[in-house]
């Protein structure tokens, strides 16, 4: 047995290694972009959310994952799906609460693990994966399609029902068996490296302080160096967010990641400059045919498809984003709040370009750089919702005027 959680941790180590350092190969051979790493912060392994609209946890749980390997605690696989079962049985019986006057998706936040570390705890990967479906390599992987119909019918069908006039004690119940089904049953004791922890000893175990964790944003409907719960639908629980100038917000990413801080990271990723191949960027599409020296005619012509694929296949020029301009965006919902990622590098392109090196839950095969990202500055600053981050990576005079 010993043997055999050796051979785990040693191949879990070595994942973590390759996840780091091979991206400058990949990166080598994609036509178009070369990037160099400058900074890069110890990650675990990218997983595959696959059908699942579980970003928020994997990014945050791939972050938390990431402060054990800083605290030199070494490599942990935590499980997404606990933190899943726990959030959503939640986010029904709020919506419920407020008598279907929110909304019930499978969407999050990264504080809902944040919330759910300090409430719940956490467990291993191993001790609940979540539920198998057959024998193949793809039924390991998250589908949740039906899952979030029949937890949905449950909660529609008790705030859309005029006919209920006094609900039962036992709804709860019926919610939690739908996730139960699904996803596998919270543990109540378990037993790990010979061990015997509940999820919050085992979480204890680890070291991580929930109240070490702050959320940053920077928006100007509200007052600088204060906190608001950002209004986009899955901040259900309505965190309260420090609000910086956009530049500050920058200054925190990059002094995290120079301190050996990764961070979750909120975002919106519709836009035409963040493509399936690993490459987030902001050119400027009304400029499409001037950009790419195409014809005018024919730059028309092109497919929504194909103008990303011409603006996104090598360095351009990119729009210089301004604070108005990220809150123009928020307010007419050009800026959604679509994805949670990791944010745990910085590299830059043959043109000396900055990026930041992003880890994403849509597994290896989905980008050109093995489930990495390479997100310019401009991305980040348009783009950013929010990123979680540990309060002593934010440099002091930030700190200080945040009052942390």
């Amino acid at each position: 047995m010993k043997k055999v959680l050796l051979s785990i941790a040693l191949c879990a180590f070595t994942l973590t290694i390759l996840a780091q350092n091979d991206t400058q190969t990949a990166s080598d051979s994609t036509e178009g972009f070369r990037f160099t790493t400058i900074d890069s912060v110890g990650i675990t392994p990218v997983k595959d959310q696959n059908r699942s609209g579980t970003c928020w946890s994997y990014s945050a749980i791939g972050f938390l994952e990431s402060e054990l390997l800083r605290m030199g605690k070494g490599t942990y696989d935590l499980s997404e799906m606990f933190v899943v079962h726990h959030t959503m049985v939640d986010r029904a019986q709020y919506v419920v609460r407020m008598y279907g006057n929110a909304q019930f998706a499978p969407g999050g936040s990264t504080y809902d693990v944040i919330y759910c570390l300090k409430n719940y705890g956490l467990v291993p990967q191993s001790v609940m994966p979540g539920i198998k479906y057959g024998s193949t390599p793809a039924d390991t992987l998250p589908v949740h399609t039906e899952l979030d119909a029949v937890a949905g019918g449950i909660v529609d069908a008790l705030t859309n029902n005029s006919k209920i006039k006094k609900l039962t004690p036992v709804w709860k119940q019926a919610i939690s068996a739908v996730y139960d089904t699904y996803l596998g049953e919270c543990p109540e004791i378990f037993t790990y490296n010979g061990k015997e922890y509940t999820p919050l000893s085992f979480a204890q175990m680890l070291g991580l302080n929930a109240d070490d964790y702050v959320s940053i944003t920077s928006y100007t409907h509200h007052p600088f160096y204060k906190q608001f719960a950002l209004e986009v639908p899955d901040n259900w629980r309505m965190d309260q967010m420090y609000n910086v100038p956009m530049e500050e917000m920058m200054a925190i990413i990059d002094h995290a990641i120079a301190k050996g801080y990764t961070l979750g990271w909120a975002a919106d990723v519709s836009e035409i400059g963040f493509t399936r191949k690993g490459i987030g960027v902001v050119p400027d599409a009304d400029k499409g045919a001037d950009l790419t020296g195409s014809d005018a005619a024919r730059w028309l012509g092109l497919s929504e498809t194909d103008k990303r694929d011409e603006l996104t296949k090598k360095p351009l020029p990119e729009k210089n984003i301004t604070q108005a301009m990220r809150q123009e965006a928020y307010d007419n919902w050009e800026t959604t709040d679509d994805h949670g990622m990791q944010i745990f590098g910085t590299a830059k392109d043959q043109n000396g370009k900055r990026y930041y090196m992003i880890k994403n839950s849509w597994g290896t095969q989905k980008s050109n750089y093995k489930g990495i990202w390479y997100v310019s500055e401009a991305f980040m600053q348009y783009k950013t919702n929010n990123v979680l981050v540990h309060k002593n990576a934010i440099p002091k005079e930030i700190r200080k005027k945040l009052g942390i």
